[in-house]
């Protein structure tokens, strides 16, 4: 490795350059084509150019597509400033990207009120997103048809079905001007050698209930079915290759299963799908909100759960060129943040079929110039097991690994585009290739690519995280900018990042199956607190007190005390064992789940039934698992705790008898013989007992202080959640 080439190099480097830029000289443009004998339409009310988009991209560089994806908005009437932030900002920063798509993934606007309380439907709000969305599609001069917008869970508080008086995303959105009323849309980008498939999905709930309750995508059968027609339209069809994206809003850890329990996954597997583009967490949670989906035939695998950490599986060593078997299907998952705070704006770019990314921070303000590398792509986020198989098979794309490549995006002309390679082996970054990239000039393009020839094999190496790349672009005006400093390997090799334990609660673990494994077994903990010590009271001779506990001390001893105390206060005990019963058989909430009002439904642990408007049938047990917001934090931290402070009550009620009688009794047995001493023996006894008596008073004290923080907390939830569900102030709440 050489930090300055030899001439015979740098003429190779020309050369590959001229052949990548030989197919880059249309001018931009788009134009629409529809598809012959596309897909059957599965969605009657949608029509069918939208459904079977094509936009063929024109204008150098031909060799690369980029898109922008935004999400989470959350437009709202109480905070105008992310509307206005949004029309100061992103029209001029499309504008200086110029995209070929641009993706809204969803939370429009916000639906709360200013006190968080009531979710539903503001018209206000989607007022100004499409006021917001026209002023951004003038100021950056793109044709308003390349925008696609979908909704978030949102955007269908209180909407009882698509087409109700409420639905203002049929109104007010992008895709509903536009006639795209279905679930599924889908464009695909085509440039000479190349498709891209961009196939967007909305799973928000059919029946929309208000918050916090609609949490949840809610994908269907029908869903799934017309997902996977949009992503097969193209396999029939020789020639080009294809690459395949999908988004939308939820991220996978936050959506349920089908009626037939299959899932989004399973989907995306089927097709190999590069990436997954949503929204919904925002960045409270963390940065890393990203997940590595890998194929796993083991039945017994706990992937249908959780994955605990970014990458599901190690990297495929073993590759099999001479039958050429395919490699492992496998896709990525990308949450990207969100506008409301973190005013947060993302690039997907498509080189030769290589997926990068780079998420922009516009909270400092707008931005001069952009610095996109496509290639070598970052080995935290690429693609391992297919780059992998790729790579040691030798069955690359022509001339893609044979130079480094970026995007440079900038209001001003750029005079200077330099790339460097680092090695860390020596412990710290030492630059091993510094060399300067070289523009794809054409009359007339759709951005700048800059190139750079390279030994791509002197950078072999077993370690994914050995050599980092970073590049720097330097404008007319002097101002330099410098992409973020990134680990690559060009023989497939994926470096291993990890989740923080946030990341890990929102990404790594699939709710929707974990919900009732864990609803099952915080009822089953409380049955066995509630009855194992009383059927041991009452059918074994086995007795446990806190005399047992003095002669015989241990854990178990301890805890059996406790609960068999709990169960001699009969009225307690009773009272929480025909509360559990309630909870599992009756109402927990009564409420107007709905924007307007009108009939009521009530929430089980089952999920809601509700009627909707259209429909005098009732629709049976909707919001599930999205009702575990209200259930699970119901058990862990209300009921359970209180069973336990309440087991602790009762034996320190018992301590205390048995001190009492304890001192009782010696009194009685010195009072016949020590008749002349029982003045100085009572002033002792008394201060022993007023001692006793103090720090029982203590520890009693304590546990109702924890009794009265656990039952305001439950109080104060219930209270909100009965508002989350009231309509003119009518609500009934079924829980106490």
């Amino acid at each position: 490795m050489e930090k300055q080439h030899s001439p015979q190099l740098r003429e190779m480097g020309i050369v590959v350059l001229m052949v990548l830029c030989l197919s880059t000289t249309m001018p931009t443009s788009i134009s629409e084509q529809q598809e012959g004998g596309g897909v059957e339409e599965l969605v009657s009310s949608q029509p069918r150019k939208w459904q079977d988009r094509v936009i063929e991209v024109k204008g150098g560089p031909e060799s690369v597509i980029w898109i922008v994806q935004l999400s989470d908005l959350h437009f709202s009437v109480h905070h105008p400033e992310r509307a206005l932030d949004f029309k100061k900002i992103v029209g001029p920063a499309l504008k200086m990207i110029n995209p070929s798509l641009v993706l809204i993934t969803g939370d429009l606007t916000d639906g709360k009120s200013k006190d968080l309380l009531t979710m539903k439907q503001n018209e206000d709000e989607w007022i100004e997103y499409q006021d917001a969305m026209e002023d951004v599609a003038r100021r950056s001069g793109l044709d308003k048809s390349i925008f696609y917008d979908l909704r978030g869970n949102h955007d269908n508080f209180g909407v009882p079905f698509i087409g109700s008086l409420f639905d203002f995303f049929s109104n007010y959105s992008i895709n509903g001007q536009f006639g795209r009323k279905g679930n599924v849309n889908s464009v695909t980008l085509e440039t000479g050698d190349r498709k891209h498939v961009f196939v967007g999905l909305d799973s928000t709930m059919a029946t929309g209930l208000r918050g916090p309750t609609n949490l949840f995508g809610h994908p269907t059968d029908q869903l799934l079915t017309q997902i996977d027609s949009q992503l097969s339209k193209w396999d029939s069809q020789k020639g080009k290759s294809i690459t395949k994206i999908s988004f939308g809003h939820f991220p996978l850890s936050f959506s349920a299963f089908s009626e037939s329990q299959k899932s989004l996954r399973d989907v995306f597997l089927k097709h190999s799908v590069s990436a997954y583009l949503c929204g919904h967490l925002h960045t409270r949670f963390g940065k890393n909100l990203k997940r590595h989906h890998q194929s796993n035939d083991n039945f017994l695998s706990s992937h249908k759960f959780f994955q605990l950490n970014i990458h599901q599986q190690p990297s495929e060593n073993t590759k099999n060129c001479l039958f050429r078997a395919p490699p492992p299907k496998e896709f990525w998952e990308w949450e990207m943040g969100d506008w409301r705070k973190s005013r947060a704006m993302r690039i997907v770019a498509v080189d030769r079929g290589h997926v990068s990314y780079l998420d922009i921070d516009f909270k400092s303000g707008t931005k001069k110039t952009i610095v996109l590398p496509t290639f070598p792509l970052d080995s935290r986020f690429m693609l391992t097991s297919s780059l992998h198989q790729m790579y040691g098979c030798q069955d690359m794309v022509p001339f893609s690994f044979e130079t480094i490549r970026c995007l440079v995006f900038s209001v001003s002309p750029i005079t200077s585009v330099v790339a460097r390679i680092y090695d860390t082996r020596p412990g710290s970054p030492l630059m091993i290739m510094e060399t300067a990239m070289t523009k794809f000039v054409r009359d007339i393009s759709r951005g700048d690519i800059y190139a750079a020839a390279w030994n791509y094999k002197a950078f072999e190496d077993p370690s994914p995280e050995r050599f980092w790349l970073q590049i720097e672009v330097i404008d007319v005006m002097g101002r330099s900018t410098l992409s973020e400093l990134r680990p690559f390997s060009v023989n497939g090799l994926s470096a291993k990042i990890s989740w923080t334990w946030k990341e890990f609660f929102v990404m790594g673990c699939q709710w929707a199956a974990l919900y009732y494994p864990i609803f099952w077994f915080a009822v089953y903990l409380m049955l066995s607190i509630l009855l194992i010590p009383k059927f041991v009271l009452v059918f074994s001779k086995k007795q446990y007190s806190y005399k047992t506990f003095i002669s015989e001390k241990g854990l178990i001893n301890c805890i059996a005390w406790v609960l068999q105390d709990l169960c001699r206060v009969h009225v307690v005990w009773f009272g929480f064992l025909g509360y559990l019963i309630y909870l599992l058989s009756c109402p927990w909430l009564i409420g107007q789940v709905f924007t307007d009002g009108g009939n009521r439904g009530y929430m089980t642990r089952m999920g809601w039934l509700v009627k909707t408007f259209n429909s005098r049938e009732k629709h049976n047990y909707i919001g599930s698992p999205d009702i575990m917001v209200v259930v699970l934090p119901h058990f862990f931290f209300v009921v359970i705790p209180s069973i336990l402070i309440a087991g602790a009550l009762a034996a320190e009620r018992g301590i205390y008898k048995e001190h009492f009688l304890s001192l009782s009794g010696k009194k009685e047995d010195n009072d016949s013989s020590q008749e002349n001493k029982r003045s100085g023996k009572y002033d002792n006894h008394r201060h022993r007992r007023s001692k006793f008596d103090f720090m029982e008073r203590k520890i009693r004290k304590v546990l109702f202080a924890v009794c009265l923080v656990i039952y305001w907390k439950h109080f104060m939830v219930r209270i909100n959640s009965a508002l989350f569900y009231v309509h003119n102030m009518s609500v009934k709440k079924c829980m106490h």
